[in-house]
């Protein structure tokens, strides 16, 4: 099994980094595999709303990552969307980047019915509504919604003081458990024919009526 973890901090090694490698650290113990995108501080582009990737497949930006994560992201069992908090909202970056991902992914065959974790790091507050922005993208993707003994959230300036927030590292590691369990469940049923839920798609409404069921 293979868990997909995005860094959305421009910091390599920061808090938001410290958090997931607590995840890891439990990931690898159950021979989980793991891949870790780093967002960091380069520029990533916003969606243009081109509607190419309708066509293509692809998004039509090919310099910053996300066309090769949706590619990955097909043969991936579980994924983290790990942020630090701007104003009580998760960074711009991740929130570019997952706009794009999820929205040239296809119909979101890529991530449904795949666990997914958001995390949110803190100097104090912010982090329910940043948590909430992330969950949205598990919402709309038929994803299930992977949650922990707290909130997925963990609290301090720097990477160091991080990994002193205890009942943070804690929540990380149940979050990973959670996870694993999780995968494990859906790889037994799969494995017991035990089908993935039919979807529906033919309604599309916008308060507008429409002939077609363009998004």
């Amino acid at each position: 099994m293979k868990v997909m973890l995005v860094n959305g901090s421009s910091h390599l090694h920061g808090t938001t980094m410290t958090a997931l490698e607590e995840m890891i650290k439990v990931f690898h113990s159950e021979e989980v595999e793991t891949e870790v995108v780093q967002l960091g501080g380069k520029p990533i582009a916003d969606c243009l709303q081109c509607n190419v990737c309708q066509k293509t497949g692809k998004c039509v930006i090919k310099d910053d990552g996300v066309n090769e994560f949706v590619e990955k992201a097909k043969t991936a069992d579980g994924f983290v969307f790990a942020t630090p908090v701007y104003f009580a909202h998760p960074s711009g970056r991740i929130y570019d980047f997952l706009d794009r991902v999820f929205y040239s992914a296809g119909g979101y065959d890529a991530f449904k019915f795949k666990p997914g974790a958001a995390v949110a790091v803190a100097k104090r507050g912010g982090t329910t509504a940043a948590l909430d922005g992330i969950n949205k993208y598990f919402g709309i993707a038929q994803m299930p919604v992977a949650g922990s003994t707290y909130w997925n959230m963990v609290h301090g300036l720097y990477g160091e003081e991080a990994s002193q927030d205890e009942e943070g590292m804690q929540t990380m590691r149940n979050l990973a458990r959670n996870m694993i369990w999780m995968m494990r469940c859906f790889k037994l049923g799969r494995e017991s024919g035990i089908l993935y839920p039919e979807t529906e798609t033919d309604a599309c409404t916008n308060f507008i009526k429409r002939s077609d069921t363009l998004r």
